[in-house]
């Protein structure tokens, strides 16, 4: 595995869909931009992928059209293990305008979670710092992802979402195995396609599990 680095990474934009060919033996790291945090409102603007050996893969969409047949398949392709920061917002927000269950995922900040418990701080630029000694600067994430031309700035921050997550998931499965917390990781991994559901028939808010 490289080692960390705050070297640019290579960043491949692409239109509505992946190119033909591309291959993610180790997993593939994924995350989205939209122009909000609702996904019935605000629409899905970029899918960003990346299989750790440092080159990010951005696909770019307009608004109207969400074919993406290699996307799909890849997204739904059950050898390939998606690992997000924070999935629950990106697998409902892939289902809503793709209309996939993302499968197999693993998601960093729920690992994080699980054995970083002498913190409250589980985002990606906390975790990016600590465990693997990388600075993200966080400047575009409020930015217009709906635009027709995405400036470099925003294409460098949207690749920075994905490109350090292999790293970051290597450090946290080494922290699960020694707390004894890798099957509740699996289990809670394993619930956040039916959680993706229920956030996207309104029941956000809701605690199920409360009295």
């Amino acid at each position: 595995m490289a080692a960390a680095s705050n070297s640019a990474p290579v960043i491949k934009l692409h239109q509505g869909d992946l190119p033909a060919g591309l291959k993610f033996p180790r997993g593939v790291a994924v995350d989205s931009e939209t122009l909000g945090l609702n996904p019935h409102r605000d629409r899905l603007c970029l899918v960003q992928l990346s299989g750790g050996d440092g080159i990010a893969h951005l696909v770019k969409f307009d608004g109207e059209t969400y074919a993406a047949p290699r996307l799909k398949a890849l997204l739904q392709d059950p050898k390939t293990l998606k690992i997000f920061h924070f999935a629950r917002f990106d697998v409902a927000v892939l289902e809503k305008y793709l209309g996939v269950e993302t499968a197999p995922i693993y998601c960093t900040k729920i690992a994080s979670k699980l054995v970083r418990t002498y913190t409250d701080r589980h985002g990606l630029k906390d975790l990016c710092a600590e465990l693997i000694g990388v600075e993200l600067s966080k400047q575009q994430q409020s930015s217009d992802w709906g635009a027709a031309e995405l400036s470099k700035s925003q294409l460098a921050y949207a690749a920075a979402d994905v490109i350090y997550l292999h790293q970051i998931k290597a450090k946290l499965d080494d922290m699960l195995e020694r707390e004894g917390r890798t099957e509740f990781a699996q289990a809670a991994f394993a619930f956040l396609a039916t959680r993706a559901k229920l956030d996207l028939a309104g029941f956000t808010d809701d605690d199920l599990f409360a009295h």
